[in-house]
């Protein structure tokens, strides 16, 4: 079975040893993450942004065009080994990212499903919004993505995330 790593950025190193995934999302501004030499560099796709839900002095908002990319990427995933998602604390760009990529590869009607598979796996899981909005769009979901994530409820604070195995499969989420 594969997996969807979401991960902060200081454990990267970490995963991409004892997991070995075979792509890698990055979703940063800065610092620059090279690609791990036991990933493919085609397979690395970085997002350039920050985590901000609106324009600000200095700031990356998250476009819908970022999120295209995204969803593209991991439809060059072909699920034989682990995805991983990396932002810096691992709680709010990678968990939407991966909420994302799963209702892609779900379809429709699958969203609150997901979001909460997401909830139980990554109780720290607080999504970008805005990037969930852009995707509920993109993927023509109607609002549904975005209910669905605000259903999740509190996420337990923390200041970094814990590396999360995601199933992908939704008997398994």
């Amino acid at each position: 079975m594969s997996l969807l790593l979401i991960a902060p950025f200081s454990a990267l190193e970490d995963t991409v040893r004892r997991h070995r995934p075979s792509h890698l999302l990055t979703l940063l501004d800065q610092p620059f993450v090279p690609t791990p030499e036991t990933i493919h560099p085609e397979r690395h796709l970085r997002l350039r942004m920050h985590d901000i839900v609106e324009p600000m002095d200095g700031g990356v908002v998250p476009e819908s065009s970022h999120v295209a990319g995204l969803i593209a990427f991991g439809k060059t995933w072909d699920r034989t080994d682990p995805l991983l998602v990396h932002c810096w604390a691992g709680i709010s760009r990678s968990t939407a990212a991966a909420y994302i990529l799963l209702c892609d590869l779900h379809g429709s009607g699958q969203e609150e499903r997901i979001a909460q598979g997401l909830r139980f796996h990554a109780p720290h899981a607080q999504p970008n919004r805005l990037l969930i909005r852009h995707a509920d769009l993109l993927l023509g979901r109607d609002g549904r993505m975005i209910a669905a994530v605000e259903m999740m409820g509190e996420a337990r604070a923390v200041s970094e995330g814990e590396v999360v195995e995601l199933p992908i499969t939704l008997d398994e989420l």
